[in-house]
């Protein structure tokens, strides 16, 4: 006996999806959905819907559906415009107190950054020379090696 079929639906805001499932876990297989909607709140069961019936023809297909989303009006211009608020001698001290403040440390973090990266490049330089002095050193060593292992 074939599985009593249900309508589930949930809502993006801007559209609705229905599928016609035997079951929750079913529905949201059939959404891909990879949280539990009904546990959210976002999907519900349903007895009724614009797209029952397309659910309901094609069993584990989804049906999308448009809504029309209406934004509210803004209010009314009355023709007034409020004189912007302009800020105080204080309000224009701390804004240029806080700029001179943030280009210093710019300015400090910029230079501390052009002496590391000095720092930086002197030191894989010194450890590209200790690297030709060691392979040179092992060179000969490993020469001499040979040479006492061609007498055995």
């Amino acid at each position: 006996m074939a599985a009593r079929l249900k309508l589930f639906e949930w809502s993006d805001g801007f559209h609705t999806f229905t599928v016609a499932a035997s079951s929750r876990p079913k529905a949201l297989v059939a959404w891909g959905s990879g949280q539990d909607l009904f546990a959210t709140g976002l999907a519900k069961e349903v007895h009724d819907s614009p797209g029952a019936a397309a659910a309901k023809a094609s069993p584990g297909r989804v049906v999308e559906r448009r809504l029309d989303v209406k934004l509210p009006a803004g209010s009314p211009n009355t023709g007034a415009a409020e004189k912007a608020k302009q800020p105080s001698a204080a309000d224009r001290k701390r804004v240029e107190d806080a700029q001179l403040a943030l280009n210093d440390l710019d300015t400090m973090h910029g230079q501390a950054a052009r002496r590391l990266d000095e720092e930086l490049q002197a030191l894989r330089a010194r450890r590209d020379e200790e690297r030709t002095a060691y392979e040179a050193q092992r060179e000969k060593l490993e020469d001499r090696l040979e040479k006492a292992l061609a007498k055995f």
